[in-house]
């Protein structure tokens, strides 16, 4: 029983061994799928002022300001104070933080502010609808 036991454990291990290197991925790969990653998020952001986004570049440059195009390639952040806009290739991008909500967390917090206020109301008015 023993001797299965160690023999199943080995075999296993063998296989997790021989199967791990297949899944690696070279930093080439993996700075292509961060770059469709960042594209897929900025498209989802949107363009215009309400579009506010924070970079930090692959060479440590830190942008700040509003997406005023987004193509296939490349991004230009327009910083509100001074107006100068900057040409970005997805690929430069190291990080991105961005400040613009989607309809859907727009309706939630209207929801749920609504559920708020209608709960004070049947509070203040049910006590007096007891007496």
């Amino acid at each position: 029983m023993f001797k299965k036991c160690l023999s199943l454990l080995l075999a296993f291990l063998l296989l997790h061994v021989s199967v791990g290197p297949v899944f690696a991925k070279s930093k080439a790969e993996k700075k292509t799928q961060f770059a469709t990653k960042v594209k897929a998020n900025i498209l989802k952001l949107g363009t215009g002022e309400t579009a506010l986004v924070k970079l930090k570049l692959r060479d440590k440059t830190k942008l700040e300001g509003y997406i005023s195009e987004a193509g296939e390639d490349s991004l230009v952040v327009t910083d509100a104070k001074t107006g100068t806009a900057t040409t970005v290739a997805y690929p430069q991008i190291g990080q991105v933080k961005g400040n613009n909500l989607s309809t859907g967390a727009k309706i939630a917090i209207g929801v749920g502010i609504a559920l708020v206020v209608v709960t004070i109301i049947m509070f203040k008015v049910s006590p007096a609808l007891n007496k």
